[in-house]
């Protein structure tokens, strides 16, 4: 997540969304309500097997968390959700965890982690999980979520800012599909030194706090981290939009403004200027998100390296889903 900020015209700045409100939400502890599955992962995770002490806990956290940064997926309580395990890539994305040595799962702007715990919990080797952030409390609150410590466990949360190029700059794609040497990801202090070595990235709820520069700033820098390897694959889920341009969301007494692809810009854009046409298939999906009595059009998305199928076409499948 990109770091917020609140100017006296009542505007907030998330990365590049513009945010009208009179004032920040105050916490609204009813939008609190953990679906089964959510309520199983966390206690396994926890040890806290009561639902009022689980929900006394996350809500200790949650209050910390918004005086850091008032995003509405901490009021909303929307950190909570397990989003990448719902993917159809997310099978294919364990798949290469326990088949491809050495495999490396990136959860950029991650907040918690919360997805990067799951995958781990569900069998990605934990020691080759980055969960990364720029907002470096959300990843010591991360351990106070999971009760763990960095003692206790062995994935990384690496701090950074995704345009700092001292942590992650440009480079063109990797074409070296030889299997990546293994790597001591405990002491690692930027993304630079995986270039081409990263085997699946979880970009969920990102490139959307971004202008359209900055979208295509933030694709190149992730296309360079990605092995050339056939499958390997980058996610995420984004507002969505028939035609590209900025979209307006009212949330909660806000008002949002946010850059928006649509299924075709966004299939070109990794198609052709970010990776070369034909090496990558691209997939994308319309779904409405009922945000409180509002339904969002968003799009879940996936970009799989191809590149011995040249004459592959990108493939936009464009679903609603009620």
């Amino acid at each position: 997540m990109e770091g917020a900020s609140m100017h006296e015209d009542s505007m907030m700045t998330l990365g590049d969304v513009t945010v009208r409100t009179a004032s920040v939400p105050t916490v609204d502890t009813s939008f609190y309500n953990l679906s089964p599955a959510q309520a199983a992962f966390f206690k396994t995770q926890t040890g806290i097997d009561d639902d009022e002490d689980l929900k006394r806990h996350i809500l200790e956290v949650q209050a910390k968390a918004y005086k850091v940064a008032p995003y509405p997926c901490i009021h909303v309580f929307n950190f909570l959700r397990l989003n990448l395990s719902n993917f159809p890539v997310y099978e294919h994305i364990l798949q290469l965890g326990r088949e491809r040595p050495d495999a490396v799962l990136l959860d950029i702007g991650c907040c918690f982690g919360v997805d990067a715990r799951k995958a781990a919990a569900d069998g990605f080797p934990a020691k080759n999980v980055i969960a990364s952030d720029i907002v470096s409390e959300f990843l010591q609150l991360s351990h106070e979520l999971f009760k763990t410590t960095p003692a206790s466990y062995p994935g990384c949360l690496l701090p950074g800012d995704v345009f700092d190029p001292e942590f992650l700059s440009i480079a063109a794609p990797s074409d070296d599909i030889s299997p990546a040497p293994a790597i001591d990801l405990s002491s690692l202090k930027t993304l630079n030194s995986l270039h081409g070595r990263i085997s699946a990235i979880n970009a969920i709820t990102f490139f959307h706090l971004f202008n359209e520069e900055k979208q295509l700033h933030v694709a190149r820098a992730l296309a360079g981290l990605l092995s050339a390897q056939p499958g390997s694959v980058i996610c995420g889920f984004d507002t969505g939009s028939r035609e590209k341009g900025t979209v307006t969301a009212n949330l909660s007494g806000a008002e949002y403004q946010t850059f928006s692809h649509s299924p075709e810009t966004w299939s070109s854009m990794w198609d052709g200027e970010v990776f070369e046409k034909g090496t990558v298939k691209v997939e994308t999906e319309f779904m409405e998100i009922p945000v409180f009595d509002v339904r969002h059009l968003m799009m879940r998305w996936s970009v799989t390296v191809d590149k011995y199928n040249s004459g592959l076409q990108p493939r936009t499948a464009i679903n609603l889903i009620f």
